[in-house]
């Protein structure tokens, strides 16, 4: 299937030079402004779990604050031990580290292995990563691992304890605008939430490559485990910011989902990810979704949306990157 040498792995380099290339035959970089770093709002969530009334809802509004201004915050004291976190780190990087090839055809881990974007039609809608893109029902599964076998245990505690952390702070999400904790618990199974596995590889071509190519999550909400090498960028006023790593903490950022629900009260904020001339990346991502039949209609009256299903906006959404290269998103589903 593989029989051409490639100069990168994966051949990030080939796919990127038939997009475009200037005439000297050197790939266009992409000037961008100033970016200054950020620290995000860094919530403890010891309050959460506190005796004290007083604390636990001092928890609830600092959450909801950065929901609503920010679109993003982080967590500590989140419950996920810091050994889980190495041991899945390093299982990673275990199986990224195996030869383009293989990756590409071995069928590993749901046979979910992406790289660069084959929907690409220039530079700028091109993301320099690889990834698996695992749903929750295939980790238990064990012909997913193939010789990978110390892998599935820890994903399956690595996914549970996202899981219950994704419920909870959902859970708070949906409380502060006065509705059950439980809100989302029938409708977000293991069928539609899955895991990411991020590789960013160092890329020598431009300072301006983008990694991951700017985007919004298309679901509830999103938990980030990240490296300490940094390259997440946020909008924030109209402008990019970029995220300070924060060894102890997770990332947490809202999706279209949480939005639409809300009714605007909590903003999914476009990211995307840059690209390290000198280091490569890992992050690992958990996505809070509901099933494809859920419907999605605002917590209240007068509604800014339309209702809609999950699969619906999900087939949009495909429908919208097929056509013009990118995510349009919930301006679709506008009234």
């Amino acid at each position: 299937m593989f029989h051409k040498r490639f100069t990168s792995d994966p051949p990030l380099k080939e796919q990127l030079g038939a997009l475009v290339h200037d005439s000297s035959g050197e790939v266009h970089a992409r000037k961008s402004d100033y970016v200054r770093e950020c620290e995000l709002p860094l919530i403890d969530l010891g309050g959460l779990m506190s005796g004290d009334q007083r604390k636990r809802r001092k928890c609830v509004a600092d959450i909801a604050k950065a929901s609503a201004e920010w679109g993003f915050f982080q967590v500590v004291n989140h419950g996920i031990s810091q050994e889980l976190l190495e041991e899945m780190r390093r299982e990673q990087m275990k199986v990224f580290q195996m030869p383009f090839e293989k990756k590409a055809s071995c069928g590993l881990l749901n046979d979910s292995y992406r790289w660069g974007n084959p929907t690409a039609t220039s530079s700028k809608q091109f993301s320099w990563s690889e990834a698996f893109h695992v749903p929750l029902t295939k980790i238990s599964e064990k012909d997913c691992y193939g010789e990978y076998t110390s892998l599935r245990n820890v994903m399956e505690n690595f996914a549970a304890a996202m899981a219950k952390l994704a419920r909870l702070l959902a859970g708070v999400l949906a409380e502060n605008l006065g509705h059950p904790q439980s809100a989302f618990d029938k409708i977000c199974n293991d069928n539609t939430c899955f895991l990411r596995l991020n590789r960013y590889p160092k890329c020598e071509i431009s300072p301006e490559m983008v990694g991951l190519i700017p985007h919004t999550d298309s679901d509830f909400l999103t938990i980030l485990y990240q490296d300490q090498v940094g390259g997440l960028q946020l909008m924030k006023d109209s402008k990019w910011v970029a995220v300070k790593p924060h060894r102890e903490a997770l990332i947490v950022n809202i999706g279209d989902l949480f939005q639409a629900w809300s009714n605007n009260e909590y903003k999914s904020v476009e990211h995307k990810v840059m690209a390290n001339p000198k280091m490569e990346r890992y992050s690992i991502a958990y996505f809070l979704c509901p099933s494809y039949d859920s419907m999605i209609g605002s917590c209240k009256e007068p509604s800014l949306y339309k209702k809609f299903t999950f699969g619906e906006f999900r087939k949009q959404v495909q429908e919208d990157v097929k056509k013009t290269g990118q995510k349009i998103g919930l301006t679709r589903f506008l009234l």
